[in-house]
């Protein structure tokens, strides 16, 4: 028979942690206590430990500061993101990136605003 793997919200972990930490209980009364696992409160212990000293956890944040702290690192990774593909997306669009070849001497070239809309048929050999 296979056990359904439960699973805590922060503020429980926070609390069952705080229970050790601040309350001083041990590890393994909180545990009886609360009817939770001794490696998992143990866990939580070390992680909201490490917390309340400014460390920020690979994991979810069990503190409202942490959790405050990676959702703006997380913010800030997607903008990074956005702004490398903008970045990219400036440089392919710039020059002869925007110039389609028809011959050795004609060429026209489109804009992005309409798809492939023509905005000006001129001479190859003028664009170089």
């Amino acid at each position: 028979m296979t056990r359904k793997r439960r699973s805590f919200t922060p503020e429980f972990k926070q609390e069952a942690a705080c229970l050790v930490l601040d309350q001083g209980y041990s590890v393994i009364e909180a545990c009886r206590a609360l009817n939770i696992g001794e490696s998992a409160l143990r866990r939580w212990v070390k992680q909201l430990s490490e917390e309340r000293v400014g460390v920020t956890p690979k994991s979810k944040a069990l503190t409202p500061e942490q959790q405050r702290i990676q959702e703006l690192e997380a913010r800030c990774e997607r903008l990074e993101r956005e702004k490398s593909i903008l970045k990219k997306a400036t440089v392919s669009s710039t020059g002869e990136c925007n110039i389609l070849h028809l011959s050795q001497n004609w060429a026209f070239t489109h804009g992005n605003d309409e798809g492939a809309r023509v905005l000006s048929f001129t001479k190859a050999k003028a664009l170089a």
